[in-house]
């Protein structure tokens, strides 16, 4: 006879979401990398966000649900006039950080951009801070700032080393959701009960599907997703600390927790079997690991698994700008993960579609010797049909070393080699990059160009002075850790 009820025995919480709390409300930080890589990524970050304000598709989303609502110590989005509540300013923030793609990145089994978590972070840091200050309390200092950036990169980071959640349909903002949601729920004072009820509405959440990431569907809400997502972190904790009930086995409970429903192999006629079970696998402790090996896109606003491409290409330029009407046949050579991801044919629908083609970003600086924002733009795009011409030239062809490479934890490559054969017979040498300017084993060659970024994405929004007294607030590490978390936004307001 079968079973005509539940065994209701509320269990503990699950496992990962201990490991998760208790990180986040014990650890130490004691990596001097890591701090100072945490300081570099927030001055990329916020330029990131000030570049994208020049893009009126990203702009029409900030500010207000309801125009002229005033927010007492309400949180500011950089480059804006706007004071919000923390959850629409997280939305803002992490909305004007992705707009380009041009922000840090992670690559592993599931790749993602850490410092998305900067929405939540910074917008509720610049609350606290301000109305800590309203009550005759000392100010939130950036170094508790710089501190969440490193717990939200770890957290995001190891979870992203050997689950892969794309491979389910799943977008990679269910990680910054969750991690925002630690973070922010530990600055706003949670205890360890609150915590863990934060993360598991977390976790409960519906997921977002990776399908506007790809062909066919590739649109503009990849640029927004991880604010969305960070701003549901905010409001999560938000409604954990006023009391608001967990869900202890939100990822083991038979058939309808997060694991049977979402990350594992599912057939809907039959009971699942074992074989088809997934759990997440967490090969090591949270620690500084993520923020010490983060990857910065230092040279092009483009999706990371084509950063070394367009390297490639560039380098490759000076050689081909002259016989383009010549070309017979590119040749990228990759990695499985840029196939998966990145290689498309057949036209293209819009920037976001752009940014996310392989064949596109490399097409790009082979002709123009750079690639930028404004190059995904329709404009741009439907004035040289020879990008086009050059993409269907393309052939994509897989590396196996590139490919194991890619996952080795003492590497973590991202090679790309790009070679032109031309109609007489001639062709160029294969160029090939291995490692990206942004990545840690380049971090002496990057880091200078890095804060060149910054400076510039500065300009864009400010006028000398201010751009010189940002630069040298932020590169002085010992001042910036110190400073008042509404101080150093304030700089940034307009």
């Amino acid at each position: 006879m079968s079973q005509t009820f539940d065994v209701n025995e509320r269990p503990d919480y699950d496992e990962v979401l201990q490991s998760i709390a208790d990180y986040v409300l014990s650890y130490r930080i004691t990596s001097d990398e890591a701090w100072h890589t945490a300081r570099h990524c927030l001055m990329d970050t916020l330029g990131c966000g000030l570049l994208a304000l020049r893009f009126p598709e990203c702009t029409k989303h900030l500010g207000p649900l309801v125009d002229g609502t005033v927010v007492p110590h309400g949180a500011r989005v950089p480059g804006t006039p706007y004071r919000l509540d923390p959850v629409k300013a997280a939305w803002d923030i992490g909305c004007i950080v992705r707009w380009l793609d041009y922000n840090d990145t992670w690559l592993a089994a599931e790749w993602g951009h850490p410092s998305d978590n900067l929405g939540a972070i910074l917008a509720v840091a610049d609350h606290l801070s301000q109305k800590r200050v309203a009550n005759g309390q000392g100010p939130l200092r950036m170094k508790a700032v710089l501190e969440a950036m490193i717990m939200a990169h770890e957290i995001q980071g190891v979870l992203a080393l050997e689950n892969s959640f794309n491979r389910v349909g799943l977008d990679h903002v269910v990680l910054v959701k969750v991690a925002s949601t630690a973070v922010a729920a530990r600055m706003m004072g949670a205890t360890r009960d609150q915590l863990l009820s934060a993360l598991s509405h977390a976790w409960v959440d519906g997921q977002a599907l990776r399908t506007y990431r790809h062909a066919p569907n590739a649109g503009s809400r990849k640029s927004w997703a991880a604010g969305d997502a960070s701003s549901r972190a905010v409001r999560l904790a938000d409604i954990a600390l006023r009391g608001e009930m967990g869900i202890p086995g939100v990822l083991t409970a038979p058939q309808w927790g997060f694991y049977d429903v979402l990350f594992s192999k599912t057939n809907k006629d039959q009971a699942l079997k074992p074989e088809n079970q997934r759990r997440f696998s967490l090969p090591q402790a949270f620690g500084s690991y993520v923020m010490e090996n983060i990857l910065f896109k230092v040279s092009f606003p483009a999706e990371f698994h084509a950063q070394t491409a367009a390297e490639a290409a560039v380098r490759l330029h000076p050689e081909v700008r002259d016989r383009l009407d010549q070309i017979d046949k590119i040749v990228i050579t990759t990695h499985e993960s840029a196939i998966r991801i990145i290689s498309k044919v057949g036209a293209l629908a819009n920037p976001a579609d752009r940014d996310h083609c392989l064949q596109y970003m490399t097409a790009v600086p082979l002709i123009f010797g750079n690639l930028t924002a404004e190059h995904y733009e329709d404009a741009f795009h439907e004035a040289h049909p020879i990008i086009d011409e050059l993409r269907q030239k393309m052939e994509v062809v897989e590396d196996p070393r590139y490919t194991r490479e890619y996952l080795e934890p003492d590497k973590r490559s991202i090679a790309n080699a790009v070679q032109v054969f031309f109609s007489d017979g001639s062709h160029t040498d294969q160029v090939a990059v291995e490692y990206p300017i942004g990545h840690r084993r380049r971090r002496e060659e990057g880091i200078p160009l890095l804060q060149d970024k910054f400076r510039n994405n500065l300009a864009t929004r400010f006028p000398a002075p201010r751009c010189e007294r940002i630069m040298a607030l932020c590169t002085d590490h010992e001042t910036l850790e110190n400073i008042a978390v509404h101080d150093f936004v304030s700089e940034f307001v307009i």
